[in-house]
């Protein structure tokens, strides 16, 4: 007989090293979600939900860095983000972008939780607790957040700190995403294909919506059965694609009337970045004017809007060797802090103007502002 080959030979052969990563359940413990805390949450996740169902006529507005590299500017921009948030209240429900996980169609930084030391040394285990401090002291100032899920064991780390999530245009055809979208706690967007094909993330809303059977990973650790019951509170996000935008009237009506022959909500948000703005930061005031404006014909499918944004314009390179610039994004491009208000301002004029001209639902049903 054959001597058996030894079991190294058959497993692992691609696997350099393997570090122990801390439980979800140890880091929740570590550092712990406060009442305070909680209570911006479970009211922002109640806000988004209302103004996805049109109880609540405001904007939801996504708006933050591309992906968060250095959680001083970070934090910084939250504090601006706060105060301008209070003062449109009225019209706009904003949560802070607070994206760790950055999806690649080929190489590069894959985010803070991966590299949150940007050297390419993978320190999860440090990255998984700056993302939740960070995200702690959000929702410290009052400001819900709005995360993407790249990862399917994040969620178990992060999740009880968000309000809102997005599944991204590279995703939204993965079972696994779909499976996740499913059970999670909060509303989740599904980005259409990075060519531009909207019926996927229709498809991936439905999919969503239904209970799911998966293996995952629960609190503890460990592998489990995830048994989901659906989630109502999914949506479709328009992001352009092939360098071509879908942000106008007439791709904003196209992805409605998909919505219509699937036996869904008619309701979407906006991605002002990506290809809705040629991936030209300069582009996107323009791409979100255009949504201001049909949102002031009285447009009340449109729901929300998405925008990349952070303290400096523009972006830089982080693996050059040159000392990074404080506040500016080393991911895609970003309006600076400036554009944004005045950006946001414009949102919430085009909130008011459908409310006057009779668009969206009443304001008496809405919810009370976060404070």
């Amino acid at each position: 007989m054959t001597p058996t080959r030894n079991l190294q030979q058959v497993r692992d052969l691609r696997i350099e090293r393997t570090v122990p990563v801390i439980t979800p359940a140890q880091l929740l413990d570590e550092l712990p979600l406060t009442d305070d805390q909680a209570e911006v949450v479970l009211r922002g996740r109640e806000q988004i939900g209302a103004v996805l169902d049109r109880a609540d006529d405001r904007l939801l507005v996504v708006v933050g860095p591309c992906s968060v590299h250095d959680t001083e500017a970070a934090r910084e921009y939250a504090q601006r983000l706060a105060a301008r948030a209070a003062e449109l209240s009225d019209d706009l429900c904003i949560a802070m972008r607070v994206y760790f996980e950055k999806p690649r169609t080929t190489t590069g930084w894959k985010g803070m939780i991966t590299d949150p030391h940007l050297d390419g040394s993978g320190d999860v285990n440090a990255g998984v607790r700056m993302a939740r401090r960070l995200l702690l002291d959000v929702l410290e100032l009052g400001v819900p957040v709005g995360v993407e899920w790249l990862d399917p064991v994040t969620p178990q780390y992060i999740s009880d700190t968000v309000a809102w999530g997005a599944i991204g245009a590279r995703t939204v055809e993965s079972q696994t995403h779909r499976q996740l979208g499913s059970g999670l706690s909060m509303p989740v967007g599904f980005k259409n294909r990075t060519d531009g094909n909207v019926q996927v993330a229709v498809d991936a809303v439905r999919a969503a919506a239904v209970p799911h059977a998966f293996v995952g990973v629960e609190v503890g650790g460990n592998p489990a059965i995830l048994h989901t019951r659906g989630n109502p509170d999914c949506h479709i996000i328009l992001r352009g694609g092939r360098g071509a935008p879908n942000h106008g009237a007439e791709e904003v009506e196209n992805a409605l009337a998909r919505l219509r022959a699937a036996d869904l909500l008619e309701r979407v948000v906006v991605d002002a970045s990506h290809d809705n703005s040629k991936k030209d930061h300069e582009q996107q005031p323009a791409a979100a004017a255009d949504v201001a404006a049909q949102v002031t014909a009285g447009n009340a499918a449109i729901v929300g809007v998405m925008l990349e944004s952070f303290l400096v314009a523009g972006r830089q390179d982080h693996d050059d060797g040159a000392p990074l610039r404080y506040g500016q994004s080393i991911t895609d491009a970003c309006m600076d802090w400036d554009t944004t208000s005045e950006v946001l301002e414009q949102l919430a004029t085009a909130v008011q103007a459908r409310r006057a001209r009779g668009g969206g639902l009443a304001r008496p049903g809405a919810l009370p502002s976060i404070g």
